[in-house]
Order: structure tokens, then C-alpha cells, then sequence
């Protein structure tokens, strides 16, 4: 910008330049041309100094080859030129002074030239030296007052760049402050020394969203708080923003509303370097799952405790058990045969017992499964001959679609064929007569997966019942000890595995075992 207008002041200069006591050049384009040297260097300088002697070519009538050197201060381009380096780094005082240096002597150097062109000119009036004087003094002043002019202009130049630089920088680091609140799990708001909100991130408005569902962030910004807070949380959340606005910061408060369990955070902004309050943050952590759990991980370990005292009583419970069984055996041959059924049904009771005792110690045992590599056809297969007389019994079929491009995968036969066994017998029992029960298996190469499908045609189940499906010791059947599926559950995680239930009512149930192709 300085070197336009330098190169635009030459041109003016020198159209409206003119000569005084018609020998004198009048011309003030060397102002421009010295300052554009000094502040653009070599690289701009040059070209402006080229153009003010095309100038002066041009527009004065007596050019000369001696008026070249004499009129255009060309002596001084060198100088110019190599104090420029150094004037664009010194101060304001630098600069007017160097300008001086090469202005004062080039302009001396002008309202001297004709004297030192023709010897024999004499300007002995006082006159015409008081108007040179005061050319070169208004000329020196001018020169300074320019830079002045020029500095100030570039001060005001920089100090705008820079606000525009800090206000970017400023939006930036907003706008990812922002994204920042937005992705904490936490519910962030901040009001200023007023109580208005000044910033606010998306959980809390999801939060404020549950009372207005129409409200938007912009509703929000530049209004009191205290207008979208539930009016029973309306008096202790303002007396918190109060107490933060006054330096006091609270950490860590439980709150209750309604069913939810939230801990609040309130804290005062302050500035840095003076301290001064600038307004206050409020957090709300919603940590109604976190105390539940928490519950549940008490009851667990309590559970856990029993489950381990109930394992060993029922452990102990298993020998006198086999004692008493034996001795029925040998009272049994040397009973009548008219007592025989009355002895069977206390030994089937007994085995009944014993093998609500082997499925509970199964799932109390936290073991880990020794694996082989098996197909899982192959256990289906060999379970199939059972599974067929239980169907046939109950008028049943059972339909196999097994996957040819299953392969081998790491079990426990012993495990699976229990799970497959209880899963199958669940199905059947679920069915009346003429019911059908579907085993499939499919591989899932994208997820590298197995999937085992047992599909009943049975009565469904209702979603409440599918919540518990799992849970150790519910059941819906008469005689059911609720041990068989919470014990499939643990030998499909045992296997690094998932399973999944799909059920309606009166639709039937399928049972959806994922085994994975190789154990992570």
C-alpha cells in the first residue's frame, strides 16, 4: 500500500511541478520517492525510483544530463537503499532521523544545482533565499510528518489484524470448548455475574428438553436461569449460582428429583490476573444408574456369599444322600415286590434332588472349561437319537439345518450337549403335541461367528418373563428349579459366546447362541 502510493504521489508531484525565479525545480515528488525506498527496499524502491526519473524526464522543460544527477537526488538512491534494512526496524524518532539524513542534503543538493551549473549566478536578494529556505524547511517538516502519518497509520493497520487475529483465535477456541462440553457425559451450563446463561452444552439442554420439548439453545442464551429450572429445584439450584457468583465453590452435592439421583457442581469464573468474578458454572452428573448399580453390586456380593455357603451345604448334603440311597437299594431286594413302586418313587425323588444339587454346584463352580477342537455337528448328532425319542414321546417332530460351512471350533463337548439338551427339552416342554422343534446352525464369516438357533413353536413368553429368563432360580414350571437356562448362560460365556432370546406370545421362542470362530 505504501509503495502505490508513493508511486501515485510521484505521478501528482510531478504533473503540478513547476520552478522557482524560472530556475529553481519546484518539485515534491522526492518525498514520496525517499519514503517508498526506505520502507520498500531495493526490491520496490527501484521501480520508484525509475519512475520518478520517467517523471522528470517528461515534465521538466530544462532536463538536462547534469539535472539528472542535480534535480532527483540520485546521488542518494544507494544510501536509500542500503538504510532501509534497518529503518523499517527502528522506532518512530529512527525513522524521522534517517529520513532527514538523505532528505535534508538532496534538497539542498536541488536549490543548489543552478548555481553549481553556471558559476556566474549570483542570488544575492535575501528574498529568493528566504523562499528556498522555506521550500527546504517545509519540505523536511512535510518528509517527517509523513512518516508520522505512515506510522501511525500502520500502528492502527497492525493493532487491527491482531484484534481480528485474537478474535478468530477466540472463536476457534470457543467453538471447540464448545464441542468439548458438548461431548462430556456431564450437564454444563454458565451464567454471568447476572444470572444469565451465557453457554450451555447439549446434555443440559436434553435436560431442560424433558419439561420443553420446543426449546432450543437459543431460547435459552442471554435469560435468567432460574426460568427453566423445575420449580422445586428452583430455590437450591439459585442458591448455589448465588453462592458461586459470591467466590463459594460447592463440589459434590447429591440432589433427588423425582427418581433421578444427580450430583451437582457449582463453581465461580474468575479472571485469571485480577481475580475478579466473572460469572459462575453449574454441573449435573446424573448418576441415578451408577447408585443402582452400585446396589446391585452390594446384593451381588451378598448373593455371592450365600452362593458359596449354599454350595458347600448342599455339597455335604450329596454323601449322606448316596448313603441313603444305597440303603433303599439293599431294603428294596429284601422287601416284597408289592412295596416296589413305593421305592421307586423315593429313589426318583432322591435322584431328582441330586440332580437339582449337580446343576446347582455347576453353576456355583466358577471354572474354566477345558476346550478341544469339535464340530459342533458332530454333538448335535450325537445328541439327536436322544432328542427324537423325547420328541416321539410327546408327539413331536425335530427338524436339523446345519450349515455345511461350519467349522471346527473350540469346546467343551460335555458342556455343550448339556446346553443343547436343556435348551432342546425347554422347547419341547414349552410345545403341545404336533409342535415342531427347529436346530440350526449358520456361520457369520464378517463377524466371525457361529450361530447355534434353537427354534420352538410353543406359547411365547411376555417381555417382563424375558428379563428374567436368566436370573438363578425363576421359573414358570411346576417342578422347576430355575438352575437350567441362568446354567446355559454360564457355559456360552464360559465359551466367550453370547446368547440372545427372541419370544411373543402364542408365537413361540427362539434361543440364538453366538460361539466366536476363534476365543479372544
Amino acid at each position: 500500500m505504501i509503495i502505490i502510493s508513493s508511486a501515485f504521489s510521484i505521478l501528482l508531484c510531478s504533473v503540478f511541478s513547476t520552478t522557482l525565479l524560472q530556475l529553481i525545480p519546484l518539485n515534491l515528488g522526492i518525498l514520496p520517492l525517499f519514503i517508498g525506498m526506505l520502507y520498500g527496499g531495493y526490491k520496490s524502491g527501484l521501480p520508484l525510483a525509475g519512475l520518478y526519473l520517467i517523471c522528470d524526464f517528461y515534465f521538466n522543460e530544462k532536463w538536462s544530463f547534469s539535472g539528472l544527477f542535480l534535480h532527483t537526488g540520485l546521488l542518494f538512491y544507494p544510501l536509500l537503499v542500503w538504510m532501509s534494512p534497518s529503518f523499517r526496524k527502528g522506532t518512530l524518532t529512527d525513522k524521522v532521523n534517517k529520513l532527514w539524513v538523505c532528505l535534508l542534503p538532496a534538497m539542498l543538493l536541488v536549490t543548489a544545482s543552478p548555481i553549481i551549473e553556471d558559476p556566474a549566478l549570483s542570488l544575492s536578494n535575501a528574498g529568493p533565499l528566504l523562499l528556498l529556505m522555506f521550500y527546504i524547511m517545509v519540505s523536511v517538516f512535510v518528509g517527517g510528518a509523513l512518516i508520522y502519518v505512515i506510522e501511525f497509520a500502520l500502528e492502527k493497520l497492525l493493532l487491527k489484524e491482531q484484534i481480528k487475529g485474537i478474535s478468530e483465535k477466540y472463536l476457534r477456541e470457543e467453538e471447540k470448548l464448545q464441542q468439548v462440553m458438548d461431548v462430556a457425559p456431564l450437564c454444563m451450563v454458565s451464567v454471568d455475574t447476572d444470572g444469565n446463561v451465557t453457554s450451555i452444552n447439549e446434555m443440559m439442554m436434553n435436560l431442560f428438553k424433558t419439561r420443553m420439548p420446543e426449546l432450543n439453545k437459543n431460547d435459552i442464551l442471554g435469560r435468567p436461569l432460574g426460568s427453566f429450572v423445575d420449580i422445586t429445584e428452583k430455590d437450591y439450584i439459585s442458591y448455589r449460582i448465588s453462592q458461586a457468583l459470591k467466590g463459594v465453590k460447592m463440589n459434590n452435592e447429591l440432589i433427588r428429583i423425582g427418581s433421578q439421583i444427580h450430583y451437582t457442581s457449582t463453581s465461580p469464573l474468575t479472571n485469571t490476573f485480577t481475580g475478579e468474578i466473572l460469572g459462575a458454572v453449574l454441573v449435573i452428573q446424573d448418576i441415578t444408574e451408577l447408585e443402582r448399580l452400585r446396589s446391585e453390586l452390594g446384593n451381588v456380593e451378598r448373593l455371592s456369599l450365600v452362593g458359596q455357603m449354599a454350595a458347600s451345604i448342599t455339597h455335604e448334603i450329596r454323601n449322606p444322600m448316596a448313603v441313603v440311597r444305597g440303603f433303599l437299594q439293599l431294603m428294596k431286594e429284601k422287601s416284597p415286590e408289592s412295596l416296589d413302586h413305593y421305592y421307586r418313587i423315593v429313589m426318583e425323588e432322591l435322584d431328582r434332588a441330586n440332580g437339582i444339587i449337580n446343576d446347582f454346584l455347576s453353576l456355583a463352580q466358577n471354572r474354566i472349561s477345558e476346550k478341544e477342537q469339535w464340530h459342533l455337528h458332530q454333538i448335535i448328532n450325537d445328541l439327536s437319537p436322544l432328542l427324537w425319542a423325547d420328541a416321539n414321546l410327546r408327539g413331536q417332530t425335530i427338524e436339523l439345518v446345519l450349515d455345511e460351512n461350519v467349522p471346527k471350533l473350540n469346546l467343551n463337548a460335555k458342556e455343550v450337549k448339556q446346553m443343547l439338551l436343556n435348551l432342546a427339552r425347554n422347547g419341547m416342554e414349552a410345545m403341545e403335541e404336533k409342535g415342531k422343534l427347529s436346530i440350526q446352525t449358520r456361520l457369520k464369516k464378517k463377524e466371525q461367528i457361529v450361530e447355534l438357533i434353537i427354534r420352538d413353536t410353543g406359547v411365547g413368553m411376555s417381555k417382563s418373563r424375558q428379563e428374567r429368563l436368566f436370573e438363578p432360580f425363576f421359573t414358570t414350571k411346576a417342578k422347576g428349579t430355575g438352575l437350567g437356562l441362568a446354567l446355559c448362560l454360564s457355559i456360552v460365556e464360559r465359551h466367550g459366546g453370547k446368547i440372545m432370546v427372541e419370544s411373543e406370545e402364542g408365537q413361540g421362542t427362539t434361543f440364538v447362541i453366538q460361539l466366536p470362530l476363534v476365543e479372544s
